[in-house]
């Protein structure tokens, strides 16, 4: 399934960062999950047949620090670009990626590598919104929590587990904040908790990513632990885009407990 996509000038690409070194879970990218009929893949090919997904995309790249995984997306027809393994996130290794390649897309998108349950529709909803604000810097999706999705976020953080990304944002749809702990403060008595999981997917221009990179990391990037927090810190805009709950559990691969119920999914869903 080689990437046979035409470049258009006014296209978007899709960037997958992928590292090899990781405190939980070491060669995440490589690790192989079973799907429909018994198929194995690699983790990262995944993710790179996740992104192909996505309509009206010119280039998909794996963006990655490793030759290993290099030698994996050649292997299995896609393109990788090597960057400094010194990249602190994904969105420093995004901004490392364009400045090794040629051509600059006027929106680069970091589509996750551990995250190939990912639907294209929250995808393409982000690069409207950028399609739709040329002046805005940057863009990421924003989901209603379900009231079992709300529960389940209650006990994480009642067990002491550290549980999704949510965030809040003005009327205008303008990022506020974005945690690891559950915001806003919900009381008991509220029949609807307006809480909103953020996903990490990100639209970037290139301006903006470039920008980025030039700052220090902020403090509440590194208490956090959320790299999206710099932009802010930065005084630039995040867009939040409000997307429908997806049809089917939204599982990241951060642990190897993660993979049979990747798995589950990928065989539900026929992939």
């Amino acid at each position: 399934m080689p990437d046979e996509r035409v470049d258009g000038d006014d296209q978007p690409w899709i960037i997958i960062p992928a590292r090899f070194a990781s405190s939980r879970f070491p060669g995440k990218p490589l690790s192989r999950l079973k799907g429909a009929n018994g198929v194995e893949r690699s983790l990262i090919e995944w993710s790179w047949r996740a992104a192909l997904r996505v309509p009206d995309v010119g280039k998909v790249v794996v963006a990655t620090d490793d030759v290993r995984i290099a030698g994996e997306v050649e292997r299995f027809g896609g393109v990788a670009v090597m960057t400094p393994e010194t990249c602190a996130n994904g969105t420093e290794r995004c901004a490392a990626a364009l400045e090794a390649l040629t051509d600059v897309p006027p929106i680069a998108v970091n589509f996750q590598g551990d995250a190939p349950l990912t639907p294209p529709e929250i995808v393409s909803a982000v690069i409207d919104r950028m399609r739709r604000e040329p002046a805005l810097a940057m863009a990421t999706p924003a989901i209603a929590c379900r009231d079992e999705t709300y529960r389940h976020l209650l006990a994480d953080r009642a067990a002491g587990r550290v549980g999704g990304t949510t965030v809040v944002f003005d009327r205008n749809h303008r990022a506020l904040y974005f945690s690891k702990n559950i915001i806003p403060f919900v009381p008991d008595d509220c029949e609807a908790a307006p809480v909103h999981l953020h996903l990490g997917v990100y639209a970037y221009r290139p301006d903006a990513l470039a920008a980025y990179v030039a700052s220090p990391s902020s403090p509440l990037e590194a208490v956090e632990g959320l790299e999206q927090l710099r932009f802010l810190d930065m005084g630039i805009s995040v867009g939040a885009v409000l997307c429908d709950p997806p049809d089917g559990p939204m599982i990241e691969l951060n642990n190897p407990t993660d993979a049979p119920l990747i798995e589950a999914e990928l065989q539900r869903r026929k992939l």
